[in-house]
């Protein structure tokens, strides 16, 4: 096989086709958005026609959602693809109550009280939600994945800055009810994981998803590779070109300087295919010519020069 970069680069759409933020989100799948703000980025980097005010307002229509999806962290995907990818990628409730009883939370029917504690509320932040269930910390967050697991809880809007927690009834119109037809499932899966990262191996779908490597094997589509992709584009903070693939991009910086550690990945810089380099709002050190990107991402997130 040639290069499969390149050609992965053209199937995430870096080529930045002109499309609407839910059409966007629905052709990738799933975009990593444990920091909501990359996450923009992330779209902004794949698509044009939109800015940062139309990603938030898609969530607030409850087109696309935050919601723990593959691996069990928390990613944006379109709404009517909740129930049969969440049915194969939602939190372990034996991993979430393991972590709940280190840190000392353990009781019946955990779950429930979190549904009691969001329903008919709206969204909540981490303190709001932590005050209805007297508990603090990293307990509030396994809590609400304890939630989430059963379709109950999906995260709502950032307010100030800060994540919300929503019960989905309240949201969505009613709770997320879980493709029951596996094999359904596994095969849209992959035909859907196979459009945005081709060309990949079913290791790699086991890896991005976090299904066995068994059911990995089952769901395996192989799609037409698209033709690669030439250009440059600044990727955020954990980016799922980084992160799509059991094996990470070809750079040519040192990995510690993308990754170093701690589940850190940083915003990068892709020629080709290939990590060249890291960025900021400040710039790269003027290394790689990217002031046209810089530009479009003030534009996106509507900052102006003073």
């Amino acid at each position: 096989m040639n290069d499969p970069w390149p050609r992965r680069a053209a199937a995430q759409l870096l080529d930045r086709p002109r499309t609407t933020v839910p059409e966007l989100v629905r052709a990738l799948l799933a975009v990593q958005a444990q920091d909501a703000k990359a996450a923009a980025l992330a779209l902004r980097a794949r698509g044009a026609g939109f800015t940062r005010a139309d990603v938030e307002a898609a969530l607030q229509a409850g087109e696309i959602v935050r919601a723990w999806g593959p691996r069990g962290t928390l990613h944006l995907i379109a709404a009517d693809d909740l129930p049969w990818l969440l049915s194969l990628t939602r939190p372990s409730t034996s991993t979430i109550a393991r972590r709940l009883a280190q840190l000392g939370v353990t009781g019946d029917d955990l779950a429930g009280r979190v549904e009691k504690a969001t329903f008919g509320q709206g969204p909540l932040t981490k303190a709001e939600l932590g005050e209805r269930l007297r508990v603090e910390g990293q307990a509030i967050i396994h809590l609400a994945a304890l939630a989430a697991e059963r379709g109950r809880l999906v995260l709502g809007p950032d307010r100030g800055g800060k994540a919300t927690y929503v019960h989905a009834a309240d949201w969505l119109g009613a709770p997320i009810a879980f493709e029951p037809d596996r094999d359904r499932a596994l095969r849209e899966l992959g035909s859907r994981y196979a459009r945005a990262h081709s060309p990949a191996t079913p290791e790699d779908l086991a890896h991005w998803s976090g299904v066995s490597l068994k059911d990995a094997r089952r769901a395996h589509h192989d799609v037409p590779e698209k033709e690669p992709w030439e250009g440059t584009r600044l990727l955020p903070a954990f980016d799922e070109f980084l992160l799509g693939w059991k094996e990470r991009a070809p750079m040519t910086v040192p990995t510690a300087t993308i990754a170093p550690g701690g589940g850190i990945i940083r915003p990068a810089v892709v020629k080709d295919g290939v990590i060249v380099g890291t960025w900021s709002l400040g710039g790269n050190g003027g290394e790689i010519p990217v002031d046209q990107e810089i530009a479009d991402i003030a534009n996106f997130l509507h900052i102006t020069s003073k």
